[in-house]
């Protein structure tokens, strides 16, 4: 698995995350770690389901991360932070591999996604007033093409596309399915990923 995560490095190395930027509109700042686990050297991905009780985006599957405090020195730490805060992680073993381009959501935030790779040794204790459960999805399953739909939808006069991912009985949507789709653009044609997709 370190060569599949090494060239991945590279790849995202290679083309910087585009900032998100429209006229006339200011989001607010947030981070998210897109964290990849090796299960029985199968590179798999980690998700967190929100408690029904969160004002926003609740019951939804997301990546550890949230809003970025003012105390935060950049994207990387605000992420590393939430992660650390979610999940009950110690962060200081995660290989962080690069940065995906920002996606905004209609909660009027932009999100910066990392991708990081945890420690096989990670234990986690979520946080309950946070994270509802724990869902790990093999990156394969992921890269098939059959479990993914793509829906049309307009908010303030805008058309954009909402990715839908199926495993089993969960479904991955919203930003979350905007940043994993850009994640499987770069994996799509790395050994050892499995499958393909089109974006």
């Amino acid at each position: 698995m370190d060569a599949f995560f090494d060239t991945l490095e590279t790849r995202l190395a290679a083309r910087p995350p585009r900032p998100f930027q429209l006229p006339g509109i200011v989001l607010r700042e947030a981070a998210v770690l897109v964290p990849f686990l090796v299960r029985d050297g199968v590179p798999v991905i980690l998700f967190t389901r929100r408690p029904a009780t969160l004002r926003h985006h609740a019951s939804q599957f997301s990546f550890p991360g949230g809003s970025r405090d003012a105390e935060d020195p950049s994207p990387l730490h605000t992420a590393l932070r939430e992660t650390r805060e979610e999940l009950g992680l110690d962060v200081s073993g995660v290989r962080v591999l690069g940065a995906l381009d920002e996606v905004p959501t209609l909660t009027e935030f932009r999100i910066q996604p990392f991708v990081g790779v945890l420690p096989p040794e990670s234990r986690f204790q979520p946080n309950p007033d946070e994270v509802e459960f724990i869902l790990e999805v093999p990156l394969s399953h992921l890269m098939d093409p059959s479990i993914r739909r793509v829906e049309k939808r307009s908010a303030h006069g805008r058309e954009y596309e909402v990715d839908f991912f199926s495993y089993g009985s969960h479904v991955i949507w919203g930003a979350t399915g905007r940043i994993l789709r850009d994640l499987l653009r770069h994996a799509a044609e790395l050994p050892g990923a499995g499958g393909g997709i089109s974006c």
